[in-house]
């Protein structure tokens, strides 16, 4: 991909799709990027209302495709491969990817974690992180591999926990950063900065 080509990414969302909002908002802004399709593992996710908006092609995947990983990675693969994309973002997507999209789309798959990784690994970062008096968490973009939540770490930003903030008031402040994050690291994705180092680190030029 050429420093000028307009990046195609697919988008994995689960819920109300705020981060998938938030790319969508850059992309209006001027990020050199296309979402060439948004695929939720829920029928009803908000997330698909706000593609839609957009103009963007959607899927969503029933209970019943879940229930074989297999078949269900494999279809995710199709979905993108046939979309053109080149990298898949997952933006709040609660399923585990499977060896199946890896394979398709190798060092091409991005997620955010809302705590800074390796600490607080898993669904509840942000509970997790809180719960554990930690004053300072975060957030991270890594590229997902079959460890979950181990992949090479792309871009992390700190959020200090407040004297007597409540987990409400906390993960709206992290969300903020990752609708922050997630462009950042995409407008760098498109310029093709981004590369990964023999040694499985990320190195960001122009960062």
């Amino acid at each position: 991909m050429g420093a000028q080509d307009t990046l195609k990414i697919g988008v994995l969302i689960s819920g109300s799709g705020t981060n998938l909002q938030a790319i969508i908002d850059a992309i209006d802004e001027g990020l050199n990027v296309e979402i060439v399709k948004v695929l939720s593992s829920r029928p009803d996710a908000y997330g698909l209302e706000r593609a839609a908006q957009a103009g963007i092609p959607t899927v969503s995947l029933s209970k019943e495709v879940y229930a074989d990983p297999d078949v269900a990675n494999a279809h995710i693969a199709a979905q993108f491969e046939q979309a053109g994309a080149e990298y898949l973002v997952m933006a709040g997507y609660m399923r585990k990817i499977g060896a199946q999209v890896l394979d398709a789309f190798p060092n091409r798959v991005i997620n955010l974690h809302p705590a800074l990784l390796p600490s607080f690994p898993g669904a509840h970062g942000i509970q997790d992180a809180y719960d554990a008096g930690v004053k300072v968490t975060g957030v991270t973009v890594h590229f997902a591999n079959a460890e979950y939540d181990k992949g090479p770490i792309i871009a992390q930003r700190s959020v200090p926990i407040l004297e007597g903030e409540d987990i409400d008031h906390l993960e709206e402040r992290i969300h903020q950063v990752e609708h922050e994050l997630y462009p950042w690291v995409l407008a760098h994705l498109a310029a093709g900065d981004i590369t990964i180092t023999p040694d499985r680190k990320v190195h960001i030029a122009n960062a």
